[in-house]
C-alpha cells in the first residue's frame, strides 16, 4: 500500500481524514457585541457601589441576569459570581460547613469541586463514581459519610445528570446539605426539572469553554433566602447587604472576598442565556448523530444515558475497550489526532492523587481530626476510567455540523480498521 493511498493512516504518512480545524468556540454574535458595547458606553462597568441606594447587590445588568437565571430554573434566588469556583466556595460557607468538617465529592471532576472545601478549612472526602454515567455513586457516598460530614457535592459531569434523587434522599436521611455542581450541565434535566434545583443550592459556570459563556463567571441558585444572603455577603467582602440603604456600611460579620461579576459579563450572559436552549439542542443533535455513527465500531461505546434525564453534552465522552479495539487507548488517540480529530484520554487524574492531598499540604489538614484517605486504589472505578477507558471530544457543539461528526466516525473507522498496526 502506498503511503499516499487515502486508506493509509495519516500516522504513517497517508492523507488525514480532516485537514481543517473544527469550527471555533464560543459562539459570539452581534447581539453579544452590542450588549457589551452598551455597557462600555454607559461607563458603569461594575456598579456594585454606584450610587446611594444601589449598594452591594450589583448593577442593572447583574440584577437582570440573576433574575432571568432564577426564573429559568423556577427558584427564588440567583447570585452571580466572577467564577464557578467562587460560587462553590460561597456555597460551602452558605450551607454551614465549618473548619474541620468533611465534604464528600467525586474525584473525577474539576479541581475546585474539592478545593472549595479546603478554602473553608474543611476537608474533601472522595467517593467513587458510577461506571456507566461517570457521576457520584450514591452508595459510595453513603459509605463515606462520617460524623464530620456536612455536605455532598454531586457533579453533573460532562452534561450528564447525576443520580440526584438518590443523592438528595441520602442527604436528607443523614442530615447533610447538597451542593449541586452543574458547571458542565446548564439546563440538563431530570424529569421536568433542571439540575441545580434539587439540592440546597446549585452552581453553574460561564467560563469561556462552557455552553453559555460570559468569559469568566458563575452563578449560585437556591430557594433558601439565608443561603442566598450569605452567598451575597461572601462575594462582597463579607459586608452587610441592605437593599435601598442611604449610606455606605462596612459592617463585616465574617470573612468574605471580592467574587463579584462585572456588568460587561452580565450583559454578555443575558444574551447567552437566551441562546442556551438552542445551543444545547445543537449539542444533543450532534451527539446523537455521533453516537449512531460510533455504535457499530469495535471497542467504542457511546455514552450511556440515564433514564428520565436529558444529557446536554458539555463534552462527548465514550468508553474505549482496548481488547475489543485491538490497540492501546493512547495509540488510538494519537492516530486520531494525526487524522485531524482532537481527542482527550482519561479526562483528569483522580483528584486525590494531587500533591495537595498526597502531602496534606493545605492548611485545613493542620487541625483536622478525621480519617480521610487519599491513597491509590481509593476509587477504583475512577482510576480505571482515567487510566484505560474514557475518551473525550469537545467538538460536538455549535457551529459544527453533522458533516463534522461524520469526519470523526470516518477517522475512527479508518484507525480501528488498522488497529493491529498500532502500538
Amino acid at each position: 500500500m502506498s503511503i499516499h493511498d487515502k486508506d493509509e493512516l495519516a500516522l504513517f504518512g497517508g492523507a488525514p481524514v480532516r485537514s481543517v480545524p473544527f469550527p471555533p468556540h464560543p459562539v459570539i454574535g452581534d447581539a453579544e457585541k452590542q450588549a457589551v458595547m452598551e455597557v462600555l458606553d454607559s461607563g458603569r462597568l461594575s456598579s456594585f457601589i454606584a450610587a446611594p441606594g444601589v449598594f452591594f447587590l450589583g448593577g442593572e445588568r447583574i440584577k437582570e441576569l440573576e433574575r432571568r437565571f432564577a426564573e429559568a430554573h423556577g427558584v427564588a434566588h440567583a447570585v452571580s459570581f466572577n467564577s464557578a469556583t467562587a460560587a462553590l466556595h460561597a456555597a460551602v460557607v452558605a450551607v454551614g460547613v465549618q473548619p474541620g468538617d468533611e465534604v464528600i465529592v467525586p474525584p473525577y471532576t474539576f479541581t475546585s469541586t474539592a478545593t472549595c472545601a479546603l478554602m473553608q478549612n474543611a476537608v474533601p472526602v472522595f467517593a467513587d463514581i458510577e461506571a456507566d454515567y461517570y457521576c457520584l455513586d450514591p452508595a459510595a457516598a453513603e459509605a463515606a459519610i462520617t460524623g464530620l460530614t456536612r455536605a455532598l457535592v454531586p457533579v453533573h459531569l460532562f452534561g450528564q445528570p447525576a443520580d440526584i434523587h438518590a443523592v438528595v434522599d441520602l442527604a436528607r436521611r443523614r442530615g447533610v446539605k447538597v451542593i449541586e455542581d452543574c458547571a458542565q450541565a446548564p439546563f440538563a434535566t431530570v424529569g421536568d426539572r433542571r439540575v441545580g434545583t434539587f439540592g440546597d443550592c446549585g452552581i453553574f459556570s460561564f467560563t469561556e469553554s462552557k455552553t453559555m459563556t460570559t468569559g469568566e463567571g458563575g452563578m449560585l441558585i437556591t430557594d433558601d433566602p439565608e443561603i442566598a444572603r450569605i452567598a451575597q455577603m461572601v462575594r462582597n467582602h463579607g459586608e452587610m447587604i441592605v437593599e435601598g440603604q442611604k449610606s455606605r456600611s462596612y459592617r463585616t460579620d465574617f470573612l468574605g472576598w471580592n467574587y463579584r461579576m462585572t456588568e460587561m459579563e452580565a450583559a454578555l450572559g443575558i444574551v447567552q442565556l437566551g441562546r442556551l436552549p438552542e445551543l444545547n439542542e445543537t449539542r444533543v443533535r450532534l451527539a446523537d448523530h455521533l453516537s449512531k455513527g460510533l455504535a457499530d465500531l469495535p471497542g467504542l461505546a457511546p455514552p450511556a444515558l440515564r433514564p428520565g434525564s436529558q444529557h446536554v453534552y458539555y463534552v462527548y465522552p465514550f468508553t474505549f475497550d482496548e481488547d475489543a479495539a485491538g490497540c492501546p487507548r493512547a495509540d488510538f488517540v494519537r492516530a486520531m489526532a494525526a487524522e485531524g480529530i482532537p481527542l482527550g484520554a482519561g479526562y483528569v487524574a483522580p483528584l486525590y492523587m494531587s500533591p495537595i492531598y498526597q502531602d496534606r499540604a493545605a492548611a485545613a489538614f493542620r487541625h483536622y481530626e478525621g480519617s480521610a484517605r487519599y491513597d491509590k486504589g481509593l476509587c477504583p472505578v475512577t482510576e480505571r476510567m482515567y487510566e484505560r477507558e474514557v475518551v473525550l471530544t469537545g467538538v460536538a457543539r455549535a457551529p459544527a455540523t453533522e458533516a463534522d461528526m461524520d469526519d470523526i466516525v470516518a477517522a475512527a473507522a479508518k484507525v480501528l480498521g488498522q488497529a493491529h498496526r498500532l502500538g
